[in-house]
């Protein structure tokens, strides 16, 4: 045995296991039946384990919130408002920020490794985490599992195995791919079971905690066990659509709950007026429609797929490359949830001949395959990337999937042999379009960015699509409003330009003289806008990135290298997420009131023209609203909120 006891930690567990039997079979659902069962043991031997209940498989986040409110950190209302602006409930859990949650899950199959660790510093006793066969899939987990072999770290993983993640099931577009035999490769004992047999869960979770070392239980079972409508589907990922659940909970007599389902009222941005604006869309999904529309120009299927690979990372609705898949599937790779070795098989494709490849993900997972980037860059690879979910915007997973480090991908020498790595965040969809248009043949590393949310058309000044009868052309900026001789700029781009443009068309009203340029081109000095901006007397730049690694530094650069001295502001994330979706902008001081405070500031302007701009611009609903965002601490650990 691991330990020394007067009762063998079988009897704890067992003894323990038949005190609450009634409730761990009859009261529960489905998935949360190994989470009863490891309470239990928590419960039985507390000294003989870590009683924390480690996941890695990111959003789910039920048994964190559900056990912070059983462990009375906070009262369980509150779990009524999750993923709500300001309920400090995200979509991924948070240490620091939710009562009684004791770790961040983070980013899909990344806690393994620091499980590990976890175990190393406390050998004396058992770490469990949960997982699933989608983070297993990570690379990182295969590395986690090496040394916890090696070291026989006491980890105990309880693997949910749905076969099941966003874009499809494993064993179809994965074959090969098993994750009970994949650990037994790594050499860790593994015990495959029946996720609904109760009997046969806790026998094989009994034996994975008495027996010394690292051991795994893979869960077998069909997504949304029970659930008619969702059961086996991919549609049961993330959030349970409300028809599914009133119908789930109405055929359990759960009445109350049917109506307060039917009754939850919506939010919205309470800024619904964008002066020089029009309809909203979406350039993530324009993306993959003119991917589409480029690969129609080839003559055959033949030819697309000797010339275009596509892969996407199980993240294809969200990044708009199931258009692609479904016109085009000759091109086309289901790479799953394994975005390092993806990336680099794009890379390889395009190694050498006039090929071309198409990646896509989130933005925040960009950070994962900076490496690799590397890599393609010095094999003078040509890799077309499109990372949705840039910046902070409708981002209600939160923090960990904010897209804030995009310009990490700009990471070339300023002189090397390779082909110039471009960076692209467009402003709409018809700049999006017009982009992919422009770039999707060049050599090279092209990464474009989008947003998660719908952004709308920027106008010009007689109310057209700016964006419409429009010559793109690569390393050029955009003088949206107010020409070449203006008091003062804004410089933006992605869903901080139209946020922007109102601000000015707003400021402009009231006889600001101020203009607006659109940097899509994020990563190019334009020398004739610099030089127009830079006589200015001042420049605000105003990003929904880190102001940490954001344009805003490289801009402030490059007008100091020129002996360009504008006062220089700058507007952008630089704290963590508030939760909701609208909320973000607001909370890290990007929206329209945020951005003419900071024209206030750095213009000078005349305390008379001061108090007109506050009077018709700065509304008591957007202060209100700022203003909640502003004063909500951070809970201390272990407190209730």
């Amino acid at each position: 045995m691991l330990w020394s006891s007067s009762r063998p930690l079988a009897a704890h567990l067992d003894t323990e296991i038949e005190q609450s039997n009634f409730f761990v079979t009859q009261q529960v659902g489905n998935a949360l039946r190994e989470v009863c069962i490891l309470d239990a043991f928590f419960r039985a031997c507390p000294e003989k384990f870590v009683p924390t209940f480690f996941d890695e498989a990111g959003h789910r986040v039920a048994v964190q919130y559900l056990f912070a409110v059983l462990r009375k950190h906070m009262p369980a209302e509150r779990l009524l408002h999750y993923r709500v602006g300001h309920s400090a409930l995200p979509g991924h859990p948070e240490l620091g920020l939710t009562s009684g949650v004791e770790f961040s899950s983070g980013r899909l199959g990344h806690l393994w490794g620091h499980v590990n660790g976890v175990a190393r510093a406390e050998p004396g006793r058992i770490v469990c985490c949960f997982s699933s066969d989608g983070s297993q899939m990570e690379g990182n987990t295969a590395e986690a599992a090496r040394l916890a072999v090696a070291q026989k770290l006491n980890v105990k993983l309880f693997v949910d195995d749905n076969d099941t993640t966003i874009s499809g099931h494993p064993s179809s577009y994965l074959s090969g791919f098993d994750v009970g035999r994949t650990l037994r490769g790594h050499g860790l004992s593994s015990e495959d079971v029946d996720g609904e047999d109760i009997d046969r869960i806790y026998q094989a979770m009994r034996k994975a905690v008495v027996e010394d070392g690292p051991f795994a239980v893979v869960l077998k079972r069909n997504m949304c066990p029970g659930v008619s409508g969702l059961e086996g589907s991919t549609d049961g990922h993330d959030a349970m659509p409300a028809i599914h659940a009133v119908d789930y909970l109405g055929s359990r007599g759960y009445d109350k709950a049917v109506e307060m389902l039917k009754n939850v009222p919506k939010t919205c941005d309470p800024h619904q007026n964008f002066w020089g604006c029009g309809k909203f869309g979406a350039p993530r999904q324009v993306f993959g429609e003119t991917v589409v529309r480029v690969l129609g120009h080839l003559g055959s299927d033949d030819e697309r797929r000797s010339s275009v690979l596509v892969v996407d990372s199980d993240l294809e609705g969200s990044c708009g490359l199931k258009k692609v898949r479904e016109t085009y599937p000759e091109v086309y790779l289901k790479g799953g949830v394994m975005e390092r070795g993806n990336f680099s098989a794009c890379a390889g494709f395009a190694f050498r001949g006039k090929r071309q490849a198409v990646f896509g993900t989130f933005a925040a997972f960009q950070e994962m395959i900076l490496s690799e980037v590397t890599m393609a860059r010095l094999n003078h690879c040509n890799v077309l990337c499109h990372f949705s979910h840039s910046g902070v915007d409708d981002m209600s997973d939160n923090t960990c999937h904010f897209g804030l480090n995009n310009f990490f991908a700009d990471n070339g020498l300023q002189s090397e042999t390779c082909h110039d790595t471009h960076l692209f965040f467009p402003a709409d969809v018809h700049q999006t379009a017009k982009l992919v248009e422009a770039v999707f043949w060049k050599e090279g590393l092209r990464f474009i960015y989008t947003t998660r949310s719908k952004v709308p058309d920027i106008l010009n000044e007689e109310g057209h699509p700016f964006y419409g009868d429009y010559t793109l052309k690569l390393g050029t900026d955009d003088i949206v409003l107010g020409g070449e001789s203006c008091d003062g700029y804004i410089v933006s781009y992605g869903d901080g330009l139209y946020r922007s443009l109102d601000a000015v068309q707003r400021l402009r009203n009231l006889g600001v003289n101020i203009g607006l340029v659109n940097k899509w081109h994020v990563n190019a000095v334009d020398e004739r806008v610099m030089s127009i901006i830079g006589r200015s007397n001042f420049v605000l730049v105003v990003e929904s990135q880190n102001i940490r690694t954001g344009l805003g530094l490289r801009m402030g650069t490059a007008l100091l290298e020129r002996n360009l001295t504008p006062r220089f502001g700058r507007c952008g994330t630089h704290r963590d997420g508030c939760c909701g979706t609208w909320e973000h902008a607001y909370h890290q001081g990007y929206d329209t009131s945020s951005i003419t405070e900071k024209v206030i500031e750095l213009g000078n302007l005349h305390p008379e023209m001061e108090g007109k701009i506050k009077t018709n611009i700065n509304t008591p609903l957007y202060e209100n609203h700022r203003q909640r965002a502003v004063a909500r601490p951070l809970c201390p650990m272990g407190t209730a909120s």
